[in-house]
C-alpha cells in the first residue's frame, strides 16, 4: 500500500481510541476528509473550533486485548506507517491549513518501547525538522519504560494512557499479556508526577479512557476511579468508550451479556454526565446516587436523580439563589446560570421563557424553581 492507502486504513481503525477532544454535539463530531482520513474537531482555548488529524501509526498489534478488534490473531488488514510518512502527510495538511494538530496512537509493534520510539520519532520530526510548534497528542503505550514516557512528555502538548478498567480483576478478564499494576497504574502515576504543577512538564495535558462494558465492572467502580484520576492524579479528562458487542473475544464478560446497543451507549452517556457534574458542577462522591446494583439509572440523568432525592432543596428561588444552588437545578446548565446571574443585575426574572429555554427542558426547570 502507498502512504495514502495505509492512512485510510489506520485512521479508520483509530476510531476505537476516543481519549482526545471529540464530543457529541454537531460541531464536535468527527468527519471524514475527501482522502479518507478521519478529522476531529477540537475546541480551541480562545473559542471556536479547529481540526485534529487522528490516526494510528500501525494496526499490527502484538497484544491480546480481548475487547479490541485489532488484537493479535484477528483477521484484519494490517499495515504500518513509517515516522517520515506520518510527518510528511501531516505537514502537507498543515501547509494547506486543513488541521490544527495531530493525535497519534498505535497498536503495539513488537513491544511497548519499540512502539514508543516510533511514536516519539514522529513528534521529533515535526518539532525539530519541520519546526511545528502546534498541538501534538501522543498515546502512551501500556508497559512503556519511564524514559520513553518522559521522552513523549518532552515532545507532546498532551498525552493519554488508557486505564481500560477500574481495577485488576476486571483488567485480567481482558488481557493475559499485560499487567495492570506494572503496565497501567505505574505509568499513570508517573505521568501525574511528571506533569504536576510547577514541574518541568506541567504544561502537558493528561487524559485517559475506560472501555465500558467489556468486563463486568459496575458504574460505582468506574466512578470511584474517576474521582481518583481527578483528585489524586490531577488528570485533565476521563473519556469512555462503550464496548460494542461482536468486536471482541467471545470469552470476555461483555460478549456474554444480552445484546442491547441502545442501553450500552446510554450507559456511556450517563458516565459522561457524571464526569461533567464532577468537573464543572462541583458534585462530590456522595452526590452521585446509584441503584442497588451499584449502577446509574438509565431512565433519569444523575443530576435529576440527585434533585428528586433532595426535595428539601427545592424549589430554588431563581432571583436570589447563588450560582452553586442554581447549578443543582435539573435543566439549568452553565451557560443558562450565567445568563440568569447577568439578567438579575438589571431586572427581576418573572418568566422562565425569558431565559431562552423551551420545550421539555423548560417544563423540567419549572418543576424545581420559583420566580417570586
Amino acid at each position: 500500500m502507498d502512504t495514502i492507502e495505509k492512512l485510510k486504513v489506520l485512521s479508520e481503525d483509530s476510531q476505537y481510541d476516543l481519549a482526545c477532544a471529540c464530543g457529541t454535539s454537531k460541531d464536535d463530531r468527527r468527519k471524514r476528509g475527501l482522502d479518507g482520513k478521519w478529522l476531529y474537531p477540537v475546541t480551541l482555548p480562545q473559542g471556536g473550533y479547529s481540526i485534529l488529524l487522528k490516526t494510528l501509526l500501525s494496526n499490527a498489534c502484538a497484544n491480546d486485548c480481548k475487547y479490541c478488534p485489532l488484537r493479535s490473531g484477528t483477521n484484519v488488514r494490517r499495515c504500518t506507517l513509517q515516522p517520515e510518512e506520518v510527518a510528511s502527510v501531516f505537514m502537507e495538511y498543515v501547509r494547506r491549513k486543513k488541521v490544527f494538530g495531530l493525535f497519534l496512537s498505535s497498536a503495539v509493534i513488537n513491544n511497548a518501547d519499540y512502539t514508543m520510539d516510533e511514536i516519539n520519532a514522529v513528534a521529533r520530526l515535526l518539532r525539530y525538522r519541520h519546526n511545528f510548534r502546534g498541538y501534538i497528542h501522543l498515546k502512551i503505550i501500556p508497559g512503556a519504560s519511564d524514559a520513553a514516557i518522559e521522552d513523549s512528555l518532552s515532545l507532546a502538548s498532551a498525552v493519554s494512557l488508557n486505564i481500560e478498567t477500574p481495577g485488576k480483576k476486571h483488567f485480567d478478564a481482558l488481557s493475559s499479556k499485560k499487567d495492570y499494576t506494572r503496565d497501567i497504574i505505574h505509568p499513570l502515576k508517573l505521568i501525574s508526577k511528571l506533569t504536576e504543577k510547577g514541574s518541568k512538564f506541567s504544561r502537558v495535558k493528561c487524559t485517559t479512557q475506560f472501555i465500558v462494558g467489556a468486563s463486568d465492572e459496575t458504574d460505582s467502580e468506574i466512578i470511584e476511579y474517576m474521582f481518583g484520576l481527578y483528585n489524586r492524579l490531577n488528570f485533565n479528562r476521563v473519556y469512555f468508550s462503550a464496548y460494542q458487542k461482536g468486536l471482541g473475544n467471545p470469552e470476555i464478560p461483555g460478549e456474554r451479556q444480552s445484546p442491547n446497543p441502545e442501553k450500552t451507549f446510554l450507559r456511556e452517556h450517563r458516565l459522561y454526565q457524571v464526569d461533567f457534574l464532577i468537573r464543572r458542577y462541583g458534585f462530590k462522591g456522595n452526590d452521585i446516587l446509584l441503584d442497588q446494583s451499584g449502577n446509574l439509572r438509565m431512565d433519569k440523568d444523575p443530576k435529576e436523580v440527585w434533585a428528586d432525592s433532595h426535595p428539601e432543596y427545592y424549589p430554588v428561588r431563581i432571583n436570589t439563589s447563588d450560582r452553586e444552588t442554581l447549578l443543582r437545578v435539573p435543566g439549568l446548565g452553565l451557560d443558562t446560570v450565567s445568563r440568569i446571574l447577568k439578567m438579575r443585575r438589571d431586572r427581576k426574572i418573572t418568566r422562565l421563557e425569558a431565559l431562552g429555554i423551551k420545550g421539555k427542558r423548560l417544563e423540567k426547570v419549572k418543576s424545581y424553581v420559583i420566580s417570586e
